[in-house]
Parts: structure tokens; C-alpha cells; sequence
């Protein structure tokens, strides 16, 4: 990983955001299983001084005995939701979030061959400044909660059908070991100066 103190990330936001009150910008990390999305949102955080928003879905699931339901995919959906605004107000000038409410259509779509149609309603009203999609060259890691490690590639594409369906901004981020966290942090930095202009 990146020194922390090298690159100055708190001066540096300083510099990019202008104002006392800016606008918070959030930063989705995304990606099939076994990306490191949560090491990597946890980094962030640490990185640019600010919080970041868990996965709901993760301890969601696991309190259950059973798959989960359609309901379910409900339930997390706005379990997902009211954590971001729950962790919202803490944030210096970046929120990052481990996942998007994406995830939820792409369970429900594969698991149910459709979507809760009020998932479907609220998703366009939840947008993300920025997507980081993380590429599936790490090994894959075995976790309870994880199912697919023969589907990564399909799910690889339906992430960036999803994300183009959307008109998202986002960015593939690849690499391993530090590389990978140089290429995320250069990602935002870039995301962050492009902004202010």
C-alpha cells in the first residue's frame, strides 16, 4: 500500500474543493466477488481523512438461515440507503461506498430473472459522483457469503452493462498489490481536479 503522509491528500483536497460548505462527492466501489472492495474502500478512507459506508448486504446476509428472498433484495436495497445517509453527514468532502444499490438489480436479475420494480424506480434517483469498478485480476479469496468463483468474467460484463445503462462515470481499475491502490487514488485525484474545472 501507498505511504499515507507521501502524496498530502488532505492538502491536496484543500486545494481541489473550494469553500467551507462543498458539496460531498461519493465515490462508489464496485465489482464482482473477491475485488477487494471493502480493503479498498476502507484504504480510501483512511487515504483522503474522510469515513466510508459499509455493505449493508454483508451483514444482512449473514443473519439468515436461507437464501435470500425477494424481500430480501428489498430489504437491502434500503438498508444500503438509509446507511448512506446515516454516514453521510461525516464525511470530509468524499463519501466512499463499499457497493451500490447496482449490486441489488444484479442479485435480483440473476437470482429471480428480474428486479423489484421500486428498486428499479429508485435507482436512478441515487446516482454516484464517481464509480470505481475493480477488476478481477486478484486470486480469488473463499468467504462464506461468496458464491460465484467460476462466474467473475460474467459478472465483470454485466457491471459494465449496468454502469453504461446508466450513463455512470466510472473507471476500471486494475493491478495488484500497490499498484492498485496508486491507480484508484490517481482515478479520484483525476476525477476530483476534472470536476472543479
Amino acid at each position: 500500500m501507498e505511504n499515507l503522509k507521501r502524496r498530502s491528500p488532505l492538502e491536496r483536497l484543500k486545494k481541489i474543493n473550494t469553500g467551507e460548505n462543498s458539496e460531498i462527492k461519493k465515490i462508489a466501489i464496485v465489482g464482482p466477488e473477491s475485488t477487494g472492495k471493502s480493503t479498498m474502500s476502507a484504504y480510501l478512507a483512511k487515504y483522503y481523512n474522510t469515513v466510508w459506508v459499509p455493505e449493508f448486504a454483508r451483514g444482512y446476509c449473514e443473519k439468515l438461515t436461507e437464501p435470500p428472498t425477494w424481500q430480501d433484495e428489498v430489504n437491502m436495497f434500503y438498508g444500503q440507503l438509509a446507511l448512506e445517509k446515516e454516514i453521510s453527514p461525516k464525511a470530509n468532502k468524499l463519501l466512499i461506498c463499499d457497493t451500490s444499490f447496482i449490486t441489488v438489480k444484479i442479485w435480483s436479475d440473476y437470482t429471480f430473472g428480474k428486479t423489484p420494480q421500486e428498486v428499479l424506480d429508485e435507482l436512478p434517483k441515487h446516482p454516484y459522483d464517481l464509480y470505481l469498478l475493480l477488476n478481477i485480476d486478484l486470486p480469488w479469496e473463499e468467504d462464506p457469503l461468496r458464491d460465484f468463483p467460476h462466474m467473475r468474467e460474467y459478472f465483470m460484463e454485466i457491471w459494465h452493462k449496468e454502469l453504461q445503462a446508466l450513463n455512470a462515470k466510472y473507471v476500471l481499475i486494475s493491478g495488484t498489490g500497490p499498484e492498485r491502490y496508486d491507480n484508484v487514488v490517481a482515478a479520484i485525484d483525476e476525477f476530483l481536479i476534472s470536476d472543479r474545472t
